[in-house]
């Protein structure tokens, strides 16, 4: 009977170390794009390809990199013609578990946010997508790969297949099984460090960092998929908050304000729901392979996880517009470090390739 038990403890020990799905919920996966091998690797092959741009120069992976966890390591992105954007590239690890995509949640799928970039100015830089539709429907090495994703001659092939094959591709970027997974939902108490745990507990408690950072208890996706203010950047608009607050009032758009390109930006999820409660809200970002993903911050303003903590424990609350949720915390030096440890202990063991 002991032996029995041995060979299962050690049959499950290792289908935990090979299972990139610890620590995450079951993936949803769209019936009008269901999942095939064919459709994934199309998709990455799109997502490869540079010559989606407007100068053949930027591709998906040219600012999701697979050697920087899927980001591009800069405050905010750089794209067509080396512009710089004005937001930080989020990470697409795990991005198929949002319900919502980009920084303001502008798109409701990875179908329809894998559009968005190709049409932007300062992203791929695209007036329209004929170019890109030639380049797929007369590249004769595309012919075979889109017969057998859609079973369709590559010269039919529309958008709507294009995007498709990407977010198909984007949803086999999962990643878990981090120590904090081994510790908390495979029973292993070897997996944190010390530090690390009492992290964890700061991070439950005193820290208030889980009321957005959700841990449910059989998974953990470390968002709770909602947007805040959290005080960050928000001094950019602050000349303008009386004309917003009036235009809200009065039933106006505030893209009626001459806004530069900055402050615009800091409008948050503002553009998208034209609504004056949202003004400065931001998607919470997930933890998960945080340590890998600096900078930090929809601007990309703070460098390191240690800056990030100082951020939320001062709270402030510049012009009465910060979440509720940001306050002072009140750390000890102490709390602080181990909260760094814990953040790092979110890093998974393997990364999609």
């Amino acid at each position: 009977m002991k032996l029995l038990l041995l060979i299962i403890t050690i049959l499950y020990s290792v289908n935990i170390r090979a299972n990139p799905m610890l620590g995450l919920p079951e993936l949803a996966v769209p019936a009008g794009n269901p999942q095939t091998e064919e459709k994934i690797a199309l998709g990455k092959l799109f997502f490869r390809d540079a010559r989606f741009s407007a100068d053949g120069t930027i591709s998906c992976a040219s600012c999701h990199q697979e050697t920087l966890a899927f980001t591009d390591g800069l405050p905010t992105a750089v794209g067509f013609r080396h512009q710089a954007g004005r937001r930080n590239t989020p990470t697409l690890l795990n991005a198929a578990f949002y319900n919502t995509l980009f920084l303001d949640g502008r798109a409701d799928n990875l179908e329809s946010q894998a559009l968005g970039p190709l049409l932007n100015p300062a992203e791929h830089g695209l007036k329209n997508f004929d170019n890109l539709l030639a380049i797929v429907r007369n590249d004769k090495e595309y012919s075979e790969p889109v017969g057998k994703a859609f079973g369709t001659a590559a010269d039919k092939v529309t958008m709507e297949h294009i995007v498709k094959a990407i977010a198909a591709y984007e949803r086999t970027l999962i990643a878990g099984d981090s120590a904090f997974d081994r510790y908390l939902f495979a029973g292993d108490k070897s997996a944190l460090t010390a530090s690390a745990e009492r992290g964890l507990t700061v991070f439950q408690g005193k820290g208030n960092c889980v009321t957005c950072h959700e841990i449910s208890w059989n998974n953990a996706l470390f968002t709770d998929n909602r947007f805040y203010n959290i005080g960050v950047g928000f001094k950019r608009l602050a000349p303008l908050l009386d004309a917003i607050r009036q235009l809200a009032k009065d039933g106006k758009n505030p893209d009626e304000l001459p806004l530069n390109a900055a402050q615009r930006s800091e409008l948050g999820r503002l553009n998208v729901t034209k609504q004056l409660a949202d003004l400065g809200r931001f998607r919470t970002p997930t933890l998960r392979n945080i340590a890998l993903t600096a900078p930090y911050m929809h601007d990309g303003s703070m460098k390191t996880l240690a800056e990030v903590i100082e951020h939320y424990d001062k709270g402030e609350n510049p012009a009465g517009y910060t979440d509720p949720k940001i306050f002072p915390l009140h750390l000890t030096r102490q709390e602080k470090q181990d909260l760094v440890a814990f953040m790092n202990s979110l890093t998974s063991r393997t990364l999609p390739k």
